[in-house]
Protein backbone atom coordinates (compact mmCIF):
# COMPACT_ATOMS: atom_id res chain seq x y z
CA UNK A 1 0.00 0.00 0.00
CA UNK A 2 1.54 2.76 -1.16
CA UNK A 3 0.51 6.17 1.26
CA UNK A 4 1.99 9.43 1.07
CA UNK A 5 2.73 9.76 4.76
CA UNK A 6 3.11 7.73 7.91
CA UNK A 7 0.01 6.20 9.31
CA UNK A 8 -0.17 5.16 12.72
CA UNK A 9 -1.99 2.01 13.56
CA UNK A 10 -1.61 1.08 17.14
CA UNK A 11 -2.78 3.53 20.14
CA UNK A 12 0.84 2.74 21.96
CA UNK A 13 2.44 4.46 18.85
CA UNK A 14 0.21 7.48 18.52
CA UNK A 15 0.93 7.67 22.24
CA UNK A 16 4.43 7.89 21.78
CA UNK A 17 4.18 10.40 18.62
CA UNK A 18 1.67 12.76 20.90
CA UNK A 19 4.38 12.39 23.40
CA UNK A 20 6.77 14.21 21.23
CA UNK A 21 5.09 17.29 20.83
CA UNK A 22 5.58 18.13 24.39
CA UNK A 23 2.78 20.09 26.07
CA UNK A 24 -0.32 18.97 24.21
CA UNK A 25 -2.19 22.18 25.09
CA UNK A 26 -2.72 23.33 21.21
CA UNK A 27 -4.35 19.59 20.15
CA UNK A 28 -7.16 19.20 17.14
CA UNK A 29 -8.39 15.82 16.44
CA UNK A 30 -11.07 15.64 13.74
CA UNK A 31 -12.55 11.66 14.18
CA UNK A 32 -13.74 10.34 10.97
CA UNK A 33 -14.65 6.74 9.37
CA UNK A 34 -12.45 7.67 6.10
CA UNK A 35 -14.10 7.23 2.71
CA UNK A 36 -13.21 11.14 3.09
CA UNK A 37 -14.71 14.42 0.23
CA UNK A 38 -14.32 17.86 0.79
CA UNK A 39 -16.68 17.93 3.90
CA UNK A 40 -14.08 16.22 5.58
CA UNK A 41 -11.68 18.55 4.35
CA UNK A 42 -12.64 21.45 5.69
CA UNK A 43 -13.34 19.65 8.87
CA UNK A 44 -9.16 18.84 8.46
CA UNK A 45 -8.61 22.45 7.04
CA UNK A 46 -10.27 24.20 10.11
CA UNK A 47 -8.77 22.36 12.50
CA UNK A 48 -5.34 23.02 10.68
CA UNK A 49 -6.00 26.58 11.47
CA UNK A 50 -6.98 26.83 14.82
CA UNK A 51 -4.10 24.28 16.39
CA UNK A 52 -0.59 23.74 16.14
CA UNK A 53 -0.87 20.16 15.79
CA UNK A 54 -4.10 17.57 14.75
CA UNK A 55 -4.57 14.08 14.11
CA UNK A 56 -7.06 12.69 12.04
CA UNK A 57 -8.79 9.30 12.96
CA UNK A 58 -9.87 6.97 10.37
CA UNK A 59 -11.53 4.15 11.98
CA UNK A 60 -15.14 2.48 10.24
CA UNK A 61 -16.90 1.75 13.79
CA UNK A 62 -18.48 -1.56 13.71
CA UNK A 63 -20.65 -1.05 17.06
CA UNK A 64 -22.50 2.27 15.41
CA UNK A 65 -23.83 0.17 12.14
CA UNK A 66 -27.15 -1.35 13.49
CA UNK A 67 -27.37 -2.96 9.81
CA UNK A 68 -23.90 -5.10 8.80
CA UNK A 69 -25.19 -4.62 4.86
CA UNK A 70 -24.44 -0.89 5.43
CA UNK A 71 -20.86 -1.88 7.29
CA UNK A 72 -19.79 -3.94 4.88
CA UNK A 73 -20.68 -1.51 1.85
CA UNK A 74 -18.91 1.05 3.82
CA UNK A 75 -16.13 2.23 1.26
CA UNK A 76 -12.57 1.89 2.76
CA UNK A 77 -9.97 3.96 1.08
CA UNK A 78 -7.28 4.87 2.63
CA UNK A 79 -4.48 5.72 0.11
CA UNK A 80 -6.88 8.31 -1.09
CA UNK A 81 -7.97 9.45 2.33
CA UNK A 82 -4.48 9.69 3.12
CA UNK A 83 -3.32 12.13 -0.07
CA UNK A 84 -6.33 14.17 1.02
CA UNK A 85 -5.29 15.17 4.31
CA UNK A 86 -1.40 15.44 3.21
CA UNK A 87 -2.61 17.94 0.44
CA UNK A 88 -4.21 20.21 3.41
CA UNK A 89 -0.92 19.36 5.67
CA UNK A 90 2.12 16.86 5.95
CA UNK A 91 2.66 17.41 9.45
CA UNK A 92 -0.57 16.13 10.44
CA UNK A 93 -0.99 12.39 12.44
CA UNK A 94 -2.87 10.03 10.80
CA UNK A 95 -4.27 7.37 13.24
CA UNK A 96 -6.13 4.24 11.08
CA UNK A 97 -6.56 1.38 13.85
CA UNK A 98 -7.65 -2.30 12.55
CA UNK A 99 -11.09 -3.39 15.10
CA UNK A 100 -8.71 -5.28 17.36
CA UNK A 101 -7.29 -2.39 18.87
CA UNK A 102 -10.23 -0.95 19.54
CA UNK A 103 -11.88 -3.48 20.76
CA UNK A 104 -9.46 -6.02 21.53
CA UNK A 105 -12.08 -8.42 23.41
CA UNK A 106 -15.66 -8.21 22.16
CA UNK A 107 -17.07 -5.73 19.74
CA UNK A 108 -19.39 -4.39 22.00
CA UNK A 109 -20.41 -0.78 22.75
CA UNK A 110 -20.48 1.13 25.93
CA UNK A 111 -23.84 1.28 26.99
CA UNK A 112 -24.78 6.05 27.98
CA UNK A 113 -27.23 7.97 29.28
CA UNK A 114 -27.59 10.64 27.14
CA UNK A 115 -30.77 11.93 28.70
CA UNK A 116 -33.32 11.43 25.53
CA UNK A 117 -31.08 13.31 22.78
CA UNK A 118 -30.92 9.48 21.56
CA UNK A 119 -34.05 8.55 21.24
CA UNK A 120 -35.57 10.68 18.89
CA UNK A 121 -34.66 10.42 14.94
CA UNK A 122 -31.52 9.05 14.36
CA UNK A 123 -31.87 6.74 17.08
CA UNK A 124 -35.87 5.54 16.89
CA UNK A 125 -34.57 4.35 13.98
CA UNK A 126 -31.03 3.04 14.80
CA UNK A 127 -30.96 1.02 17.52
CA UNK A 128 -28.02 1.15 19.57
CA UNK A 129 -26.28 3.61 17.27
CA UNK A 130 -25.29 6.77 19.39
CA UNK A 131 -23.99 4.15 22.01
CA UNK A 132 -21.94 3.30 19.31
CA UNK A 133 -20.82 6.57 18.58
CA UNK A 134 -20.05 7.15 22.15
CA UNK A 135 -18.00 4.09 22.77
CA UNK A 136 -15.39 4.94 19.51
CA UNK A 137 -15.34 8.81 20.54
CA UNK A 138 -15.02 8.54 23.82
CA UNK A 139 -12.24 5.93 23.42
CA UNK A 140 -10.18 8.69 20.49
CA UNK A 141 -10.83 11.25 23.26
CA UNK A 142 -9.16 9.67 26.10
CA UNK A 143 -6.29 8.28 24.13
CA UNK A 144 -6.09 11.72 21.51
CA UNK A 145 -6.39 14.18 24.96
CA UNK A 146 -7.07 16.75 22.46
CA UNK A 147 -8.07 20.53 23.18
CA UNK A 148 -10.67 20.85 20.40
CA UNK A 149 -12.15 18.18 18.44
CA UNK A 150 -14.53 18.94 15.13
CA UNK A 151 -17.48 17.43 13.88
CA UNK A 152 -19.82 18.16 11.12
CA UNK A 153 -23.41 19.58 11.74
CA UNK A 154 -24.68 17.49 9.17
CA UNK A 155 -24.85 14.82 11.74
CA UNK A 156 -26.16 17.40 14.06
CA UNK A 157 -28.09 14.92 16.37
CA UNK A 158 -24.32 13.33 16.70
CA UNK A 159 -22.77 16.33 17.52
CA UNK A 160 -25.36 17.51 20.46
CA UNK A 161 -24.74 14.07 21.83
CA UNK A 162 -21.25 14.11 21.69
CA UNK A 163 -21.11 16.85 23.14
CA UNK A 164 -23.18 15.38 26.26
CA UNK A 165 -20.94 12.78 26.47
CA UNK A 166 -18.05 14.49 27.32
CA UNK A 167 -20.29 16.12 29.71
CA UNK A 168 -21.37 12.97 31.16
CA UNK A 169 -18.20 12.04 31.44
CA UNK A 170 -16.04 15.12 32.39
CA UNK A 171 -13.74 14.70 29.38
CA UNK A 172 -11.90 18.35 28.98
CA UNK A 173 -12.26 19.14 25.40
CA UNK A 174 -13.83 21.53 23.66
CA UNK A 175 -16.71 20.20 20.73
CA UNK A 176 -16.55 22.53 17.64
CA UNK A 177 -19.40 21.54 15.62
CA UNK A 178 -18.59 23.02 11.14
CA UNK A 179 -21.12 23.55 8.90
CA UNK A 180 -22.48 21.48 6.43
CA UNK A 181 -20.83 21.05 3.11
CA UNK A 182 -22.38 20.81 0.38
CA UNK A 183 -22.45 19.46 -3.32
CA UNK A 184 -22.76 22.41 -6.31
CA UNK A 185 -26.83 21.82 -6.29
CA UNK A 186 -27.12 21.32 -2.57
CA UNK A 187 -26.85 17.66 -1.60
CA UNK A 188 -25.31 17.30 1.88
CA UNK A 189 -21.99 15.86 0.95
CA UNK A 190 -21.48 12.15 2.08
CA UNK A 191 -19.66 9.34 1.44
CA UNK A 192 -23.05 7.63 0.42
CA UNK A 193 -23.50 9.23 -2.64
CA UNK A 194 -21.07 7.83 -4.24
CA UNK A 195 -23.64 4.75 -4.51
CA UNK A 196 -26.44 7.22 -5.76
CA UNK A 197 -26.48 6.88 -9.92
CA UNK A 198 -25.64 10.42 -11.44
CA UNK A 199 -29.05 11.00 -12.53
CA UNK A 200 -29.94 10.43 -8.65
CA UNK A 201 -28.02 11.86 -7.39
CA UNK A 202 -28.34 15.48 -9.24
CA UNK A 203 -32.59 14.88 -8.36
CA UNK A 204 -31.14 14.26 -4.47
CA UNK A 205 -30.96 18.39 -4.61
CA UNK A 206 -34.74 18.10 -3.76
CA UNK A 207 -33.92 16.80 -0.23
CA UNK A 208 -32.38 20.32 0.57
CA UNK A 209 -34.36 22.32 -2.06
CA UNK A 210 -37.15 20.68 0.40
CA UNK A 211 -35.45 21.95 3.84
CA UNK A 212 -35.37 24.93 2.40
CA UNK A 213 -38.55 25.77 1.47
CA UNK A 214 -39.76 24.22 5.20
CA UNK A 215 -37.09 26.86 6.98
CA UNK A 216 -39.46 29.72 4.96
CA UNK A 217 -42.65 28.13 5.89
CA UNK A 218 -41.34 27.79 9.39
CA UNK A 219 -41.15 31.54 9.45
CA UNK A 220 -45.29 31.72 8.34
CA UNK A 221 -47.02 28.62 9.41
CA UNK A 222 -47.44 26.16 12.41
CA UNK A 223 -45.05 23.87 12.64
CA UNK A 224 -47.20 20.98 12.17
CA UNK A 225 -48.41 22.07 8.83
CA UNK A 226 -44.94 22.31 7.96
CA UNK A 227 -44.48 19.23 8.66
CA UNK A 228 -47.61 18.14 6.91
CA UNK A 229 -46.38 20.15 3.64
CA UNK A 230 -43.06 18.21 3.63
CA UNK A 231 -44.46 14.40 4.10
CA UNK A 232 -47.42 15.23 1.12
CA UNK A 233 -44.12 16.60 -0.76
CA UNK A 234 -42.28 13.43 -0.44
CA UNK A 235 -45.50 11.58 -1.26
CA UNK A 236 -45.80 12.96 -4.86
CA UNK A 237 -42.29 11.18 -5.67
CA UNK A 238 -41.71 7.66 -6.08
CA UNK A 239 -37.72 7.50 -6.46
CA UNK A 240 -37.46 9.57 -2.19
CA UNK A 241 -38.90 7.74 0.15
CA UNK A 242 -39.39 9.74 3.48
CA UNK A 243 -38.12 7.90 6.86
CA UNK A 244 -38.39 11.08 8.95
CA UNK A 245 -38.62 14.51 8.99
CA UNK A 246 -38.87 16.30 12.25
CA UNK A 247 -38.59 19.64 13.76
CA UNK A 248 -37.24 20.17 17.26
CA UNK A 249 -35.50 22.58 19.58
CA UNK A 250 -31.34 22.54 19.16
CA UNK A 251 -30.47 21.76 22.78
CA UNK A 252 -32.66 19.08 23.75
CA UNK A 253 -33.67 17.39 20.46
CA UNK A 254 -37.45 17.51 21.71
CA UNK A 255 -40.06 17.91 18.48
CA UNK A 256 -42.14 20.71 18.85
CA UNK A 257 -45.48 21.37 19.77
CA UNK A 258 -45.48 24.94 19.66
CA UNK A 259 -42.83 27.54 18.96
CA UNK A 260 -41.70 29.16 22.05
CA UNK A 261 -39.97 32.67 21.47
CA UNK A 262 -35.61 32.76 22.01
CA UNK A 263 -35.81 28.81 21.47
CA UNK A 264 -33.74 28.00 18.48
CA UNK A 265 -35.55 25.63 16.13
CA UNK A 266 -33.67 23.18 13.57
CA UNK A 267 -35.29 20.81 11.27
CA UNK A 268 -34.09 16.81 10.34
CA UNK A 269 -34.97 14.67 7.47
CA UNK A 270 -33.59 11.04 6.12
CA UNK A 271 -34.77 9.68 3.38
CA UNK A 272 -34.35 6.76 1.31
CA UNK A 273 -33.24 6.81 -2.49
CA UNK A 274 -31.57 3.74 -4.50
CA UNK A 275 -31.75 1.87 -1.09
CA UNK A 276 -29.20 4.71 -0.08
CA UNK A 277 -30.34 6.34 2.97
CA UNK A 278 -29.35 10.24 3.53
CA UNK A 279 -29.52 12.33 6.34
CA UNK A 280 -29.62 16.30 5.85
CA UNK A 281 -31.14 19.56 8.43
CA UNK A 282 -30.96 22.87 8.64
CA UNK A 283 -31.36 25.53 11.07
CA UNK A 284 -34.70 27.46 11.41
CA UNK A 285 -34.01 30.68 12.89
Amino acid sequence: MNLSMPVIQTKTKLTEELNKLGNNQDLGLVPTMGALHKGHASLIQKAVEENKNVVVSIFVNPTQFNNKEDLDKYPKTLVSDVQLISAISDDIIVFAPDVAEIYPDTIIPKIYDFEGLDKVMEGEFRDDHFNGVGTIVEELLKTVKPTRAYFGEKDFQQLRIIQKLTEIQHIPVEIIGCEIVREDHGLAMSSRNERLSEKIRLKAAFIYDTLKTAKIKFGMENALNVKDWVINEFEKTDEFQLEYFDITDIETLTPIQNKINNIKYRAFIAVYVEDVRLIDNIALN
